[in-house]
């Protein structure tokens, strides 16, 4: 497994690169993409932090594990390739958009264009095995991105972080409310927005509202 991530990230997180259980996760990534087929492909697994640099993150969107279908994953959470079907939480991500800020539906469910506005679309968890949700938990990878959050919200003031789900939400003990925004809501999935946790949060346009109350340029979702 190559670390290959944007420079003003790795003086941020060099310090987890150095540490053991960082060592022993990339010894157990490298078996894994070696034996199984894996998602996403090894050059995209920090896509995350690979579209701009640190001091420009706006937005944090945590999520839990990569989509383990062919070509769905891009290291990106909630994200798909171009061209590939829209995941129903993705779908449900999207008509929320364009019931509260009227944009129409969109042909890619390619979040690249979020992340290139300093939208950091953040798994739990990097990896996964073909097929096999969760496979790759509980190896490492939370402790690491526990560690990204918590470096976001220590050196950065006023990024906002939407928290979608109950797991999601338990993140907010890493971030101090002091200097961030929180806004929380049930998941897209469709099991949560079917009970009326998800439709109507709001959030793409409070989110632009906030960034706008701090001179910064709104997210063009």
């Amino acid at each position: 497994m190559d670390v290959n991530i944007g420079p003003s990230w790795k003086i941020q997180l060099q310090k987890e690169f150095d540490k053991p259980y960082f060592k022993e996760l990339t010894g157990f990534v490298k078996q894994e993409y070696q034996q199984y087929t894996c998602y996403p492909k090894d050059h995209e697994i920090f896509s995350a932090f690979n579209h701009f640099p640190f001091h420009e993150t706006k937005v944090v969107v945590i999520g839990q594990d990569p989509y383990h279908g062919p070509d769905q994953a891009n290291g990106l959470c909630f994200s798909v390739k171009d061209g590939i079907p829209h995941p129903l939480s993705l779908m449900n991500i999207f008509k929320e958009i364009n019931m509260d800020l009227g944009k129409p539906y969109p042909e890619s469910g390619n979040l690249q264009r979020w992340a290139d506005q300093g939208v950091l679309l953040l798994n739990a968890t990097l990896t996964v095995r073909a097929q096999q949700a969760g496979s790759h938990q509980k190896k490492g990878w939370e402790q690491f991105t526990d560690a990204v959050i918590q470096t976001v919200s220590n050196e950065l003031e006023g990024v906002i972080f939407l928290l979608w789900g109950g797991f999601a939400k338990k993140k907010s003990s890493l971030i101090d409310t002091t200097k961030h925004h929180i806004l929380t809501s049930g998941h897209p999935s469709p099991l949560s927005a079917n009970r009326g946790l998800w439709f109507g949060n709001q959030h793409f346009s409070k989110t632009n509202t906030l960034l706008a109350r701090m001179g910064k340029t709104p997210i063009d979702w």
